[in-house]
């Protein structure tokens, strides 16, 4: 199997669901309920917390034992430094969080519209490095079907969480005074960083190879800082959180079966 192939078809699977996402903006003319925002941003943040422990965390520290490290020093490593990468591009970064009315980062004067695709753009991109390190992972340990299936899953369940995230961007945009089809093009274009970095990924997997598993680490770092920063408080804001809750609840069990079941 083409690994290139592979990455293109499980990053751009992911992109296919921001932009589905991003479509129902020609469905909810009023904007979704409330509680079905909450559910599916706990959704996402279930599925990427998943996919951080047994898709990132646990092949890295797996792969540091076998090549004789101790394993928990790359994972808590490369976590901590994910972390802190996505902690620096928030600062360095002009962007506004959905939901919000300060943007964050340096004072600029870019359209509220452009600061909010910009927050998602960039937490897009370690969702796409993360498939990226799975795929080149995959043809480095061997190259099988086997083996790419667990890239896989965790592409569909990027996927699954992206939809969420493409209507989190269109259905406010247009509550701004967006045109959906522009509304719709801005949430899909938010997600086509993760084939980019994906396959970008991929093509230096040889050079990176001796820092896999602190790249994988790095990955689940910044992909949980997303998480607790970011889909969790959306997910619970006002009152009657149980709704974010279960979904969180949801979105774990659903790509922790995925994982185990395919990788």
């Amino acid at each position: 199997m083409n690994v290139f192939l592979a990455a293109l078809e499980g990053t751009g699977f992911a992109w296919l669901m921001t932009s589905l996402g991003a479509a129902v903006v020609f469905f909810f003319r009023k904007g979704m309920k409330e509680s079905v925002h909450k559910a599916m941003l706990g959704f996402a943040a279930g599925v990427m917390i998943a996919a951080s422990v047994w898709s990132l965390l646990m092949p890295a520290i797996e792969q540091a034992e076998e090549s004789g490290q101790i394993g928990w020093i790359p994972a808590a490593g490369g976590f901590l430094l994910g972390a802190l990468f996505l902690l620096l591009m928030d600062k360095l970064i002009p962007h506004l969080h959905i939901g919000e009315v300060q943007a964050e980062g340096p004072k600029t004067s870019w359209h509220k519209t452009t600061l909010m695709v910009f927050a998602v753009t960039l937490h897009n991109v370690p969702e796409g490095m993360a498939m990226g390190l799975a795929f080149a992972n995959a043809q480095l340990n061997g190259g099988t079907l086997a083996h790419y299936a667990g890239a896989f899953a965790l592409a569909v369940g990027m996927g699954m969480q992206n939809f969420p995230e493409g209507a989190a961007i269109s259905l406010p945009l247009k509550k701004e005074g967006t045109s959906s089809k522009k509304a719709f093009l801005m949430g899909s274009l938010s997600g086509i960083v993760e084939p980019i970095f994906g396959v970008l990924t991929v093509a230096l997997a040889s050079v990176l190879l001796p820092y896999m598993p602190w790249l994988l680490s790095f990955a689940a770092g910044a992909m949980v800082y997303v998480v607790v920063e970011e889909l969790i408080p959306e997910a619970h804001l006002g009152e009657h959180s149980h709704i974010g809750t279960l979904g969180v609840l949801a979105g774990f069990m659903l790509m922790m079966i995925l994982d185990v079941a395919l990788g």
